[in-house]
């Protein structure tokens, strides 16, 4: 995530976070975290990330953005979970980032809370990027905000599966789009 981008995220999340809590799908090794760790810490709400830590496509082996310090040998797997606890703690954000471990999917069909902010980074596939925004979205209350990461409009920046849902959430009147920064857009809830 650039500087710009993760400032961006840090302010946005600074003016909805009195609303209530936030909400991250796909936690990596904690960067976005701690911009929304550190604001949820200035407006006195707390972040919930939400990962199963063992990477999305596009850091597996064999694909371009692979780490393989990120692999547990012990069972062949990615595992960003020590990555991430290490970059919180360094942060000094333990009470305000509470990490939920297992699949979005999974977890937003037991979630019952009201979200002041989501924020989708997720997998960037078609499939999880859909189950993401339709798990997760119905969560967020009215006034609170949608934020995702890695919009390109043009296919040739980057994948297009955030892009059309993205559009698709916009599309459904429920949203509309109050800040763009690089490849970050926030959309409020307006019913």
């Amino acid at each position: 995530m650039p500087s710009a981008e993760g400032l961006a995220l840090f302010e946005t999340a600074c003016r909805y976070g009195p609303l209530g809590p936030l909400c991250e799908i796909g936690s990596y090794c904690g960067k976005s975290a701690i911009y929304l760790g550190a604001a949820a810490r200035l407006s006195g709400s707390v972040l919930f990330t939400v990962d199963h830590h063992r990477g999305s496509e596009e850091i597996q082996p064999g694909w371009a953005h692979h780490d393989p310090t990120l692999m547990d040998p012990r069972f062949g797997k990615m595992d960003s979970l020590p990555f991430f606890r290490a970059a919180i703690a360094a942060a000094g954000l333990e009470e305000e980032v509470i990490a939920i471990v297992g699949p979005s999917a999974t977890v937003s069909r037991h979630w019952n809370t009201p979200l002041a902010l989501l924020f989708i980074d997720g997998g960037h596939s078609e499939v999880p990027v859909t189950a993401d925004y339709e798990g997760w979205s119905p969560h967020i209350m009215i006034g609170g905000a949608l934020v995702f990461h890695d919009i390109y409009p043009d296919p040739a920046d980057g994948g297009q599966a955030p892009y059309r849902i993205y559009q698709r959430a916009l599309a459904t009147g429920s949203f509309e789009e109050v800040a763009v920064e690089g490849s970050l857009r926030t959309l409020e809830r307006i019913r």
